[in-house]
């Protein structure tokens, strides 16, 4: 990867997010600068045009990189293209030839996927209907509604596991993103959107029933949007390093608290590292190791905004600046839910076995 500064996809990424933020809408204009890089299609299946990759390792390390990449340049950016990125393996793993013919006419188009399964009490159903099958309830924090193409969706039927169901999503009437008034992360436009009495064929449900949530593939996937917030991470820490004065640079202690940042900045890496590395061999290690990764970069995350503030000062928290818009990005982002649980989680496996794979030791 180009350094922060001379990438020029960061570049226009943040300069582009810059106005997204100031005026919050779904950002456009930077979800064409992925296509124009080539990322938009760089991870749907091979038989559809995606990049065909040595094996499974190196593809999940260029997305890994990706990831980074465009986190780097505007989050709200790097969580909708982690959400396209997620339906595109989605479809990989479950979609039928007829799924996929039709994908490839998507992509042609230029089209953006998500994937939602956020949603209130009672949730979002399906049942068969004279047309197919008729959907009940909306999604909630729905990231890109009324401006993504398309959305992989969970819905239960009457009896069952759910289903993983793709719907339009870029229906205006439906969209309701009056709730989305946040300090960060302002245009991934994750408001609500309402499915209900919307009418899908039989080719819209993607995969049997419960092949949305098959281990370990739903809980390690986990690691993507880790990768994503680690590129926030690395470019916060660029901008720290950049707006150092002077006379910062030449206090001790100044200096040991950007040596700190540092290595929380890179601890952080070397967790989604392996996060990503385990999750492409779709072992059920995977899931403890990114789990564990999701604590580690929000305490990583935590840790180098706190720097920020106490290197740079009053000039961090200046409206419109990098800085200040990181790191009021990172503060929504790092809020998924149930951490604590999860790293709990991790951490009983890690009591029950001291290995996670044939080939490596844990300690």
């Amino acid at each position: 990867m180009l350094p922060i500064a001379e990438d020029p996809l960061v570049r226009a990424l943040a300069e582009h997010g810059a106005g997204y933020d100031a005026e919050p809408a779904y950002p456009a204009d930077c979800m064409a600068l992925l296509e124009r890089a080539g990322l938009h299609r760089r991870y749907a299946p091979v038989t559809v045009g995606g990049e065909s990759f040595a094996d499974e390792h190196s593809r999940y390390a260029a997305l890994r990189d990706d990831l980074r990449r465009v986190g780097r340049g505007d989050l709200s950016t790097g969580r909708l293209y982690e959400g396209h990125v997620n339906a595109l393996l989605l479809f990989e793993w479950y979609a039928s030839a007829v799924q996929l013919e039709w994908l490839a006419g998507a992509l042609d188009r230029g089209a953006v996927f998500g994937v939602w399964a956020t949603e209130a009490p009672p949730g979002v159903g399906i049942v068969p209907d004279a047309a197919g099958y008729r959907m009940t309830g909306a999604k909630r924090f729905a990231s890109g509604a009324g401006g993504i193409d398309y959305a992989v969706v969970t819905a239960r039927p009457p009896s069952g596991e759910r289903r993983a169901v793709v719907v339009a999503a870029g229906d205006a009437t439906r969209t309701d993103a009056s709730g989305w008034r946040v300090r960060g992360m302002r245009a991934s436009m994750s408001g609500e959107y309402d499915l209900s009495d919307m009418v899908v064929g039989e080719d819209a449900l993607l995969g049997a029933p419960g092949a949305y949530d098959l281990e370990p593939r739903f809980t390690a996937g986990a690691w993507r949007f880790t990768a994503v917030q680690l590129g926030g991470i690395e470019a916060l820490l660029a901008e720290v390093r950049a707006g150092m004065s002077d006379a910062a640079r030449a206090d001790p202690l100044s200096r040991a608290a950007f040596g700190a940042a540092v290595v929380a900045t890179r601890t952080a890496f070397l967790w989604v590292r392996e996060a990503a590395e385990h999750a492409s061999r779709n072992s059920d290690d995977a899931i403890a190791m990114a789990r564990m990764a999701r604590g580690v970069v929000e305490r990583a995350g935590l840790d180098v905004m706190e720097h920020a503030a106490r290197l740079i000062g009053t000039r961090s928290a200046f409206d419109g600046g990098r800085i200040d818009r990181i790191t009021r990005d990172l503060s929504l982002y790092l809020r998924q839910a149930g951490p604590d649980h999860a790293r709990d989680a991790a951490v009983v496996d890690w009591l029950v076995r001291d290995r996670f794979g044939p080939e490596q030791a844990l300690w």
